[in-house]
């Protein structure tokens, strides 16, 4: 159903995806858009090892498009370095394929907040991520997207390079 990476030496192990899906900050959201249009947005995420959480607001376009289709991809770039004397860059990224609902339990947006809030403040105290999470709770929308297929992709340099220092 998924297609498979034509340079297989390439591809990334299913640790070295998820540590990557750790280790990023922001990836990119794609969706059908309207019009038959894709529809790509940039959001922050936590990856719990089993769903992709992001947060957004109730209304808008992300929202239009997973009522209208649930089916998403979502890419996060771990390293981008440019060569330019070689006319390439040296890249790892990793791509996750799957379906996005809208959370409606309260218990489970409410856990998986939490566990966005603790990604993204992680020296904070536990009573000042809740005093933002309950401040913003009320027009807070949550989305999970479960992964259908995940595969991740090095330079061929990167590939060299770790293969030498093994």
């Amino acid at each position: 159903m998924f297609r498979e990476l034509r340079r297989k030496k390439q591809a990334l192990s299913k640790e070295d995806c998820t540590a990557v899906l750790n280790r990023g900050t922001s990836g990119v959201l794609a969706l059908a858009g309207d019009n038959d249009y894709p529809y790509a947005v940039p959001v922050s995420y936590v990856y719990d090892g089993h769903k992709i959480y992001f947060h957004c607001a109730r209304k808008g376009h992300k929202i239009d498009a997973i009522l209208r289709n649930p089916k998403a991809s979502f890419c996060v770039i771990d390293k981008d370095h440019i060569m330019p004397e070689e006319y390439t860059s040296y890249f790892r990224s990793v791509i996750v394929f799957g379906t996005i609902q809208i959370m409606e339990d309260e218990e489970e947006k409410r856990t998986a907040i939490d566990k966005l809030a603790l990604k993204y403040a992680p020296d904070d105290t536990k009573e000042n991520r809740q005093k933002a999470i309950d401040r913003e709770w009320k027009p807070l929308c949550m989305l999970e997207m479960t992964p259908e297929h995940i595969s991740g992709k090095e330079a061929i340099e990167l590939v060299r390079a770790r293969s030498i220092h093994i």
